[in-house]
């Protein structure tokens, strides 16, 4: 089971507390009918799929119902960190050395 802190309500709760909304830090494109079908369809589906750290959207659904980023290694399913929706990405570097691993080991 996973453990999951919730940046908001400040807990730390199993993941069926929580639902996954997806890649973090995706921006959305300032006009989409200008893009064409292709662009589009790449920014719709086409996501990183990474082996080790990735940042993640989270939804605190059975709780605050709030919307939280969170790096998660993928490798272990070990959450490195979660913080607040609009807060800038944690420096990667630093969270793994806080969890006793480099870049490189990933």
């Amino acid at each position: 089971m996973l453990l999951i802190r919730c940046p908001y309500c400040e807990e730390t709760l199993p993941e069926m507390e929580f639902t996954y909304a997806g890649e973090a830090h995706i921006v959305r494109p300032e006009n989409p009918s200008d893009m064409s079908d292709e662009a589009w369809r790449d920014f719709l589906f086409i996501r990183s799929n990474v082996k080790g750290p990735h940042f993640e959207r989270w939804r605190h659904s059975h709780g605050c119902a709030r919307f939280f980023n969170a790096v998660r290694d993928t490798v272990s399913d070990r959450f490195l960190t979660t913080y607040k929706a609009g807060e800038p990405r944690p420096d990667l570097a630093s969270l793994l050395s806080a969890a006793g691993q480099s870049e490189s080991e990933k």
